[in-house]
């Protein structure tokens, strides 16, 4: 069992859903049970319709929580980097040196740092977040759902990692294009070495994954160095 210093509570902008899942029973299991179907059979086949079927519950019943499927992933999503952000207060607190603490923050983002928290599947989320959640803002009304704050917690932890490569480098210029570009080519490169291979040096080892975009990241910092 994962030890943890305080109990997990995602804090996500109230725009995002008509009615708090995590107030009632129904509710987390609609966000559990989402997070299964939707890595079994993909976002574009999963539908509330099929997810009412596998809670045994009604359509009508989620639409009181979501008002689309679209909404539901951009929960999903959002849960994930409250999660992240709890993840990187338990891995670097008490670190001073951020070099360490860059490497443990790409660790948390290249691996789940454990199976399950309560009735979520970590791992199946993480696959979600590789292969689905660029479809939670690769959208055409982007512009309309950021001015509500939607994407606040993934900006949040952009602005976390970017803080820590300006500390190892005070004087570099694009901290936030780095932790964007560092951010969605792990997400790539995991779902590159399990769908199409030929595009990634595939390999089964996190550390692999890990130890290159770490690399890749002090490189790039010590190059404005110079």
């Amino acid at each position: 069992m994962e030890p943890y210093l305080f109990r997990f509570s995602a804090n996500i902008k109230t725009d995002i859903f008509l009615k708090d899942p995590e107030t009632s029973q129904i509710g987390t299991a609609i966000i559990n049970q989402s997070i299964d179907l939707i890595n079994e059979i993909g976002f574009e086949e999963f539908n509330f319709k099929k997810l009412s079927a596998r809670i045994g519950t009604t359509e009508a019943t989620i639409y009181r929580y979501f008002e689309n499927k679209h909404k539901l992933l951009l929960y999903i999503t959002s849960w994930y980097w409250c999660w992240v952000e709890y993840q990187l207060v338990l891995h670097n607190t008490n670190i001073t040196d951020p070099q360490v603490q860059l490497k443990n923050t790409i660790k948390v983002l290249a691996t789940p740092t454990a199976q399950h928290y309560a009735d979520v599947n970590l791992q199946n989320l993480f696959n979600i977040i590789c292969s689905e959640s660029c479809k939670s803002y690769l959208i055409k009304n982007v512009d309309d759902l950021n001015k509500y704050g939607v994407y606040f917690n993934y900006k949040k932890i952009v602005s976390i990692i970017s803080v820590i490569i300006k500390l190892i480098n005070p004087t570099y210029m694009y901290p936030h294009m780095l932790v964007t570009t560092i951010i969605e080519g792990i997400h790539n490169q995991k779902y590159f070495a399990e769908h199409l291979p030929a595009l990634t040096d595939k390999t089964d080892a996190p550390e692999y994954l890990i130890n290159f975009y770490y690399q890749l990241t002090i490189d790039t910092i010590n190059k404005s160095l110079k």
